[in-house]
């Protein structure tokens, strides 16, 4: 593993776990290709990526290419002379790049592939109810993670679990599965298995029309929605207080099973909880973000909100 060149490709905190586990054990780190910094806040000021910023302090190699075509940047990743790339939470890559080096270019992705091709596949899996994931190395091809699978872990999703507490665990796990997956190709004992072609559930990215909260939905879809979107970016709502329509957004919920008459979306409000009247049951929340307002409890809300009489979720 030592004297296998690595060039690494990602951008945010998740990359950064599986940049630092390989560092810590010597790999050989020739490159590591991260986003251009953007602007950002009030001030526009340039936000340096969680991968750059973890380079920067361990004096690595640099590249923050605006285009992964551009000749100037593939002559100086050339240069690297990489034996083997690592990609985690990156773009596509164009052919030129991901069959530069003689190893190949292996990515690694938070699913058991071929379940959940896409951006956001730790949202996906909880969001539709999955009681196990994992996480998958496979060798990059032309399409968007279809290759050849290398090495894959399973974990258990527990009936709590939200994106963020999922995030930091396949992250663990990921790093190790990376380790193993560069010790087999640098050995010379990779053997990989061709994806199933299979129609399985996709994770694709997340926008304002997929992270509305449906009350209407059945009561674990409802719940897991919201888990599977906690911390980020939230799932999303408009209380109808009076003549008032307030966006909010939900991150703490607990579903309770119970017959009753109230109408769809219907708020229940006591001195000490809020309740959303759902299909056969009720939501409570437990943890709420107004427009323009800071994230809090529901002791907190009810502290300082007035509900109308009739108020509601649309």
């Amino acid at each position: 593993m030592k004297d296998t060149r690595i060039v690494f490709m990602g951008t945010p905190d998740f990359a950064v776990t599986i940049l630092k586990h390989l560092v810590e054990h010597n790999c050989t780190i020739v490159g590591v290709i991260t986003a251009p910094d953007k602007p950002s806040g009030r001030g526009r000021k340039l936000n340096e990526s969680a991968v750059k910023k973890y380079a920067l302090s361990e004096n690595l190699t640099i590249l923050q290419p605006t285009n992964l075509k551009n000749e100037d940047f593939k002559n100086t990743l050339k240069d690297l002379n990489a034996d083997l790339q690592i990609v985690v939470a990156f773009r596509m890559l164009p052919k030129a790049v991901w069959q530069m080096p003689k190893m190949g270019t292996f990515n690694l992705h938070a699913s058991l592939l071929p379940a959940y091709r896409g951006a956001a596949p730790i949202h996906w899996a909880i969001i539709n109810g999955e009681t196990k994931t994992g996480v998958t190395t496979f060798f990059i091809d032309d399409k968007i993670d279809t290759g050849e699978i290398i090495l894959q872990e399973e974990i258990a999703i527990t009936k709590t679990e939200t994106v963020g507490s999922l995030h930091d665990k396949l992250m663990v796990l990921g790093a190790g599965l990376v380790a193993r997956t560069v010790d087999l190709i640098a050995s010379g004992n990779v053997k990989t298995k061709k994806q199933p072609e299979l129609e399985e559930k996709s994770a694709p990215k997340l926008f304002t029309d997929n992270t509305k909260i449906d009350w209407s939905a059945s009561l674990n879809d409802i719940y897991n929605k919201i888990r599977g979107l906690n911390p980020f970016p939230g799932a999303w709502t408009i209380i109808k207080n009076g003549n008032e329509e307030i966006s909010a957004k939900i991150y703490g919920s607990e579903k309770k099973q119970e017959l009753h008459n109230y109408e769809i979306g219907t708020l229940i409000i006591s001195k000490k909880e809020i309740k959303v009247a759902v299909k056969n049951g009720f939501i409570k929340i437990t943890e709420i973000k107004l427009a323009g307002k800071k994230k809090m409890d529901a002791i907190s809300l009810l502290n300082g909100f007035v509900f109308s009489k009739n108020t509601k979720m649309l």
